[in-house]
């Protein structure tokens, strides 16, 4: 099923069939990984990503998890360190968001916000960092937000989770830097995907107007940024937290 010279690059993204995952995973199997896609219920999404890449000839493979559940995401890794011989890059991507004042969140919203942004995470930190250790190598990149670090009105589990997000990296990232694994965080701006779907065209046109660049990151930007990550460019890099927002923090 796989190489030699393809052994232990292998990069699991979860969030894979969304804007943002299904470029990171386009960007990392052109660097030559193979790519274990997680995702969780955008079947069709999943279903293009599958095509495009085939399309770039890269080995993969497409896993239906929830990143809450960790027994499961145990079975996916296992299942992907079986397949490509180790799992050297994860990419933590998947979350959710939602835009509701602070005293209308019901107790089930934030449960699942918490479960999905925050415990997604750990859970497959904790998963993919015992093949990291045995393999003497590793790269973790948590995909965050701006929000994380300056909170947003309105979104304030959605900040909270992902201010947690980066908490975690800079922990983790002290933790493990003996074992050479890095650990480090993106924390994209106003990014062009479905999440912001929500916003009127006037909305976004208004708030494009905030950022210096004058508009909104597109997927593939984000991409770079992880592709740069993953790569051995970085490996002197570890507990940082790159924000990607176009200067508007």
């Amino acid at each position: 099923m796989y190489t030699d010279s393809m052994k232990n690059k292998c990069a699991l993204i979860t969030g894979a069939s969304g804007g943002i995952g299904s470029e990171i995973a386009l960007r990392l199997a052109k660097d030559g990984f193979s790519i274990a896609a997680c995702y969780f219920s955008d079947d069709e999404g999943i279903s293009r990503l599958s095509e495009k890449l085939s399309e770039v000839g890269a080995e993969h493979k497409i896993y239906k998890a929830d990143v809450s559940d960790f027994q499961k995401m145990k079975e996916v890794f296992t299942d992907a360190a079986e397949c490509f011989g180790g799992v050297s890059v994860l990419v933590n991507n998947a979350g959710m968001a939602q835009q509701k004042l602070f005293t209308d969140i019901s107790q089930e919203e934030f449960d699942r916000i918490t479960a999905v942004n925050f415990k997604g995470v750990f859970n497959c930190c904790q998963c993919a960092v015992p093949f990291m250790v045995n393999q003497k190598r590793g790269k973790i990149i948590n995909i965050s937000s701006m929000w994380g670090v300056y909170g947003a009105s309105c979104e304030t589990v959605y900040s909270a989770t992902k201010a947690a997000v980066i908490g975690l990296t800079k922990a983790l990232a002290r933790e493990l830097a003996p074992s050479n694994i890095q650990v480090n965080c993106v924390a994209p701006g106003a990014t062009d995907t479905k999440m912001n779907n929500n916003l009127t065209e006037s909305e976004k046109a208004d708030f494009a107007v905030e950022i210096p660049m004058g508009r909104f990151g597109t997927p593939r930007e984000i991409a770079g940024v992880v592709s740069f990550l993953a790569g051995s460019d970085s490996d002197y890099v570890t507990a940082q937290i790159i924000t990607a927002d176009g200067g508007l923090t």
